[in-house]
């Protein structure tokens, strides 16, 4: 872009059409990594990344190739990473053991930033040795490798007893399961809180070598390689520097850190201090992202997986698009040495000002449980008819009332991640010892789905803390009521 002629605004906004893509399209494609073969969707998303690569090496041999072109390629490639971002970290918990998972964000994330960084340093080596003709060819070409490491992948097929769930339905239930966990929910704060200030980095550092530093391709490769070496070496000190400081305390101090590198990039016109300022930015910026990304992994159950972690992916990738307009934008105004310090302030005041703990080591067993009993129907049931009222009814000693309604709690939650979309407790005001639980569901197959795919391990012992209130010998009585006036009118329409 700078040999094009854009000026730091332009170059921002490619980094802005690589990730506004993602921004735009991940929630259905999250959607389609819950309700697609995971192995087929993600070789169609290589397929559209070799497309924009190649396209994109034949124009520049051409000598066509202008800004416009540039981030139409860019976004391009883009939508191909929006398909494949979430599905990527959705299979994750399908190749290692639960207990491994944290260890396994870890080494994901070391490679993705690792890949971040020295990915482009190679590119502008390359640039400088071969021309950018020659190294967009070569991008194109190391695509192949990835789908073919997909192809060779023997998944075993997914267990869908109710089949695959529309794409609009799979957004809303992925949305209704985010709102409905407050731990997930402190996971997208603090990504935000980070990302948004964290990308100035990614956003003018060509600026800064093109600018301050005086640096060709080859020396803005340098620039990213010493990233990636401070996130090689995060990768093998952060089990450690966890493990004294806990994940609330290492994130809180990798922000610090990351802030602290960016005034120095943006202060001074030295190589030499820069290059150590940017190990330290990989190293912090790895330790925070994986300790997001496994405190997600390990509180996501399969089957929302890959839509509720597209939440993670939206975060994310649209905080790094706004903040590379607004550092471009304020760098531009301003100057550079303004949006880096502005960033930085806002990387230390962070942790400073005190935010909500990540929720490690208080999760659930997120495995899938099958718990509930099948629900008793003496008549054929559409799947489509709905809404359905599944009232059930709970005898309750009185002495107990109170410690019953603060178990409840997290039933409320299980039954709303799950399918629920209104929820409610009540007393009977003429039997003082009976409570009567109701929520609704959208159709008789979504709650169908409760019963076969979406309840948990965490789920069932939900209910059963609730269960041991009951009165000695009582059990909940269940019902299931679908909205008849709905139904008539089907029954109806074809007699007219």
């Amino acid at each position: 872009m700078g040999d094009l002629g854009g000026g730091a605004l332009a170059v921002s906004l490619v980094q802005t059409a690589a990730t506004m893509p993602v921004f735009l399209l991940v929630l259905p494609a999250g959607a389609l990594g819950d309700v697609l073969d995971r192995r087929r969707l993600l070789i169609a998303s290589q397929a559209i990344m070799f497309l924009a690569s190649a396209s994109l090496a034949v124009l520049t041999v051409a000598g066509v190739t202008t800004v416009g072109l540039l981030l139409a390629l860019a976004a391009l490639m883009g939508t191909g990473t929006a398909l494949a971002m979430p599905t990527f970290a959705a299979i994750q918990p399908e190749l290692v053991a639960r207990e491994e998972l944290p260890s396994a964000a870890l080494l994901n994330g070391a490679n993705l930033n690792v890949a971040r960084a020295l990915g482009p340093a190679l590119g502008g080596l390359l640039i400088g040795a071969a021309g950018p003709e020659a190294t967009f060819a070569l991008n194109a070409l190391a695509v192949v490798g990835v789908v073919s490491a997909l192809v060779a992948w023997e998944r075993p097929p997914d267990d869908r007893p109710l089949g695959s769930e529309p794409i609009a339905d799979a957004i809303v239930a992925g949305a209704r399961y985010v709102r409905s966990t407050p731990a997930f929910a402190t996971i997208l704060a603090r990504t935000l809180m980070f990302v948004v200030f964290a990308s100035a980095l990614w956003a003018l550092l060509p600026v800064v070598a093109r600018g301050p530093l005086d640096l060709e391709a080859g020396g803005y490769g340098v620039l990213l390689a010493a990233v990636g070496a401070g996130a090689v070496a995060g990768a093998f000190a952060i089990p450690a520097l966890r493990a004294r400081l806990g994940t609330n305390g290492l994130v809180g101090a990798a922000s610090v850190a990351y802030g602290a590198g960016l005034l120095v990039v943006g202060a001074v016109d030295a190589l030499a201090p820069v290059v150590a300022a940017l190990a330290l930015c990989g190293f912090a910026w790895i330790a925070t992202m994986s300790s997001l990304s496994a405190g997600a992994q390990v509180i996501l159950p399969n089957w929302a997986r890959a839509r509720a972690l597209a939440f993670t992916n939206l975060i994310f990738m649209g905080g790094l698009a706004f903040g590379s307009v607004l550092w471009g934008a304020v760098a531009e105004g301003w100057s550079l040495r303004t949006a880096f310090a502005v960033a930085a302030a806002g990387l230390v005041a962070g942790p400073l000002a005190g935010s909500r703990r990540l929720p490690l080591g208080a999760v659930g067993d997120v495995r899938p449980a099958r718990h509930w009993p099948e629900p008793n129907v003496e008549w054929e049931v559409d799947p489509s008819d709905g809404p359905v009222l599944v009232i059930v009814e709970w005898p309750i000693p009185p002495e107990s009332a109170d410690a019953f309604l603060a178990a409840m709690v997290p039933v409320r939650r299980a039954r709303r991640r799950t399918g629920a979309t209104m929820w409610g407790i009540f007393r009977d005001l003429e039997q003082p010892d009976l409570f009567v639980e109701t929520f609704v569901v959208d159709s008789w197959h979504e709650h169908l789905r409760q019963h076969l795919e979406r309840h948990t391990v965490a789920d069932e012992e939900a209910d059963r803390a609730a269960v041991r209130f009951l009165a000695e010998g009582d059990v909940p009585r269940i019902r299931h009521l679908v909205w008849a006036e709905r139904r008539e009118r089907r029954l109806r329409r074809p007699g007219r």
